[in-house]
């Protein structure tokens, strides 16, 4: 985002209507949950009902600052739904398949080396915490 681009999102948002913002907040949580959930009916309706239930839950609160935090809070979460959440569904015993989106945070995969040698100097593996109570 270039400078007079970030400047005019920054007035358009600091701007508005902390009311607007919440609802803003609200409709792009349940776009983001229709999107995310497509397809799964039982976690279509229980996010709906969750996400429902906290705006409602917070509805009176009238501080300006506990209401922005909240939005942000919103944000956080719709971010977290939209980069995070994979559906994946059984197509046939033991294979699945992912619905992975372009929002889908992909990291490297790296193999599990037996024989690395951790940061500490130590080398893999160690022993678990559950190997002393035997």
């Amino acid at each position: 985002m270039d400078c007079v681009k970030e400047y005019e999102w920054k007035m358009r948002t600091h701007c508005i209507d902390p009311k607007k913002k919440v609802l803003q907040s609200f409709k792009k949580l349940h776009r983001t949950r229709m999107k995310v959930f497509e397809g799964d009916e039982r976690a279509l309706l229980a996010a709906r009902i969750k996400i429902n239930e906290e705006f409602r839950k917070n509805k009176n609160v009238q501080n300006e600052n506990s209401i922005k935090a909240m939005i942000a809070f919103g944000e956080d979460i719709e971010r977290e739904l939209r980069t995070q959440v994979i559906q994946a569904r059984e197509i046939k015993p033991g294979v699945y398949e992912a619905r992975i989106t372009d929002d889908t945070v992909k990291l490297d995969n790296i193999p599990f080396n037996d024989h690395a040698i951790l940061e500490d100097g130590t080398e893999a593996p160690r022993p678990c915490c559950q190997d002393k109570t035997k």
